[in-house]
């Protein structure tokens, strides 16, 4: 018998590939990138800002314009957007995303050494806020044909090291694409972290400018289109049935809301709670909004810029429900605002890391995931707060609301308006479609304390990072998330002086996109904020007016004559001056109208005692000099003592 003969083997079919650059194979990938929540799929990445130089001109540069005009399709072109400073560029990014609740961000690109060292500022922003951010800066040659190149940081103990690992400690991922192929898997990693709503924050692919030009054969799965689900986890079982007995002993309990309701669209499902609970509700500078002002629950903001009310209710509660917060120093009054030696913490969080803060016990899931079980399993228990404890509730509120209205009331409309006044016109005009974006200096803190929030994303303030610089090119951001055209909800930009010089350059984006920002300066000749906490710690307001020297040395002589709003004019803005309350009123509504960017300027007065702010509410730990000879000093060191005498940590 012959033997039998071998099988023939059976052929080999190579999976496809499509020959681009690095650069082009990045773009191509972005374009195909999808988060999906609820049954809502839309663009991981939506849009790409850059500025161009010798890093990345000739890879992600050329690569966009491959993306922008080649035949990919409309579905699968990456829209380019033209920015003016690599920071300005990541704010956008970053109050792109807030606005699209997280589930639709933006990448920026710049060239290697200062574009990219530029972006850490936006970097850490957009992580400690956990808002998602692709940063793709360029980088020094991973062949090194030349050493050291232009730009290039020289470090003698380790050759590997750039500008772009300052991006590391504020990136939530990194990494350095040295290898065409390299790119495949950290480019999935950087789309995971982006969709994780535990996990997400300024993600960095750092990429040296030749490997960006390099040719490479990509496995065309690698540009298939791509959902990235965003999960809501549910809570724990055990958790849960904790959560629930802790709050059914609980007799003055009051949730904090933060920004992870939001995040979590969990602002209904917050309301049927308190509607099953009556449970007040106090929010955090992110979680503002999270229920309405006129919403029976809402006891306003909490903490060193809150209010009165959610304040006392603070000191009292035996049970801090928080959700979504982070539990920051302004929050917690640095340790001093919950003061009842009974108080426990529960805290609904989507991460555990901050579900265990205060020693708070964890329930760790997404905030409407977990709203929605705790009110399924506290059906039919019988909770609900002490009528008296209602009560007492809508009381403080009520006196309150009259101390907002004393802030905004406008008995002369010939005089100079205060900066509270200007809130109150601003509030007499605005409705549930209009949009406020600030993040430094003293407005957070009126605006915490006073502003009527409408609809569950009218109130955007930046106060995890407080960047001064933020609010204009944020609000080109949220523009470009909202929409353009006459269908474009009103975005308010409201900043000081101190915070207009710091970052002013995309007034020129928002004009060369007709994008209808609306943006408000308040003129008050300085740093107003650190002037006042200046006083307040023995420092005298030293180095915080923008005035002339005196004969002394000092800054106590005129104003300078800085003309802002010539130079809003200069960069294209339609610019609306007023002297007076009238003349405030009638620009407002004036802008508000605007079809195209247009600019309130107004100077505004020192407030007096019936118009300005009630003062802050609750303490803030910023250390005072222990020795002094001054006596502004040492009458601060000593009321400094009395108050962190209050502190208690919680464990």
């Amino acid at each position: 018998m012959s033997p039998k003969s071998p099988a023939s083997p059976k052929k080999h079919h190579p999976a496809p590939t499509r020959r681009l650059t690095a650069a082009q194979a990045l773009v191509a990938f972005l374009a195909r990138q999808y988060t999906e929540r609820d049954g809502r799929r839309q663009r991981l990445i939506s849009a790409t800002w850059g500025i161009f130089g010798h890093g990345n001109v000739a890879g992600i540069g050329q690569a966009l314009v491959e993306a922008g005009h080649g035949g990919n399709g409309t579905a699968h072109r990456m829209p380019y957007l033209q920015g003016r400073n690599e920071q300005a560029m990541v704010h956008a990014a970053v109050g792109y995303a807030r606005q699209s609740g997280r589930l639709s961000a933006q990448a920026v690109t710049t060239s290697i050494g200062p574009g990219a060292t530029n972006l850490v500022t936006g970097a850490a922003l957009a992580t400690i806020n956990r808002l998602p951010v692709l940063l793709l800066p360029g980088d020094t040659f991973a062949t090194r044909p030349a050493d050291p190149v232009l730009q290039q940081l020289e470090v003698p103990y380790a050759g590997d090291v750039s500008v772009n690992d300052c991006l590391r400690p504020v990136s939530r991922y990194f990494d350095r694409i040295t290898r065409p192929e390299a790119l495949i898997p950290a480019a999935l990693q950087a789309m995971r972290v982006l969709a994780d709503p535990a996990e997400t924050g300024a993600v960095t692919l750092a990429l040296p400018q030749d490997v960006q030009a390099e040719a490479y054969d990509w496995p065309e799965e690698f540009f298939a289109e791509r959902d990235w689900h965003i999960r809501r986890p549910a809570p724990d079982t055990y958790e849960l049935e904790t959560a629930v007995r802790a709050i059914r002993s609980a007799r003055r309990p009051l949730i904090v809301a933060g920004g992870g309701v939001r995040h979590g669209a969990a602002e209904e499902t917050l309301a049927a709670f308190t509607a099953a609970t009556r449970i007040p509700v106090a929010s955090t500078q992110a979680g503002k909004g999270a229920l309405r002002h006129d919403h029976p629950a809402d006891v306003g903001g909490i903490g060193h810029t809150g209010t009165a009310t959610a304040n006392e209710l603070a000191r009292t509660a035996d049970l801090v429900i928080g959700v979504g917060t982070r539990f920051s120093d302004f929050t917690t009054a640095s340790g001093t605002l919950f003061s009842n030696p009974a108080v426990r913490f529960l805290h609904l969080n989507i991460t555990a890391f901050d579900a265990h803060k205060l020693a708070a016990l964890p329930l760790v899931a997404d905030a409407r995931a977990g709203l929605e079980a705790l009110t399924a399993a506290l059906a039919g228990r019988g909770y609900r707060v002490d009528p008296a404890y209602e009560t007492e509730c809508t009381g403080a509120k009520e006196a309150w609301e009259e101390r907002v209205e004393a802030s905004f009331a406008t008995p002369d409309p010939t005089a100079r308006p205060t900066q509270t006044q200007v809130l109150g016109l601003l509030d007499d005009l605005v409705t549930e479609e209009d949009i406020l974006i600030n993040a430094a200096g003293s407005l957070p803190g009126d605006l915490h304390k006073l502003w009527r929030t409408r609809s569950r994303d009218q109130y955007h303030v930046e106060y995890g990072y407080s960047c001064m610089g933020y609010e204009i090119p944020a609000a080109i951001g949220v523009l470009l998330a909202t929409g353009t055209g006459q269908r474009t909800r009103p975005v308010w930009a409201l900043v000081g002086d101190g915070t207009y010089l710091m970052n002013p350059t995309e007034i020129v984006t928002a004009v060369q996109e007709n994008l209808p920002l609306k943006l408000l300066i308040l003129q008050n000749h300085g740093y107003a904020s650190i002037g006042g906490l200046s006083e307040a710690v023995g420092a005298e307001r030293f180095g915080t007016a923008y005035r002339h020297r005196d004969a002394d040395g000092g800054f106590t002589g005129p104003p300078l004559p800085v003309d802002l709003a010539a130079n809003a004019a200069s960069l294209g803005l339609r610019v609306l001056r007023a002297a007076t309350v009238d003349d405030l009123r009638k620009a407002l509504s004036e802008a508000r109208d605007a079809e195209g960017p247009t600019c309130v300027y107004v100077e505004t007065e020192t407030p007096d005692t019936v118009s300005g702010p009630p003062p802050a509410q609750a303490w803030w730990d910023v250390p005072v000099a222990e020795t002094a000879s001054r006596p502004a000093a040492v009458k601060a060191r000593e009321e400094y003592d009395r108050q962190v005498a209050a502190r208690r940590r919680h464990l």
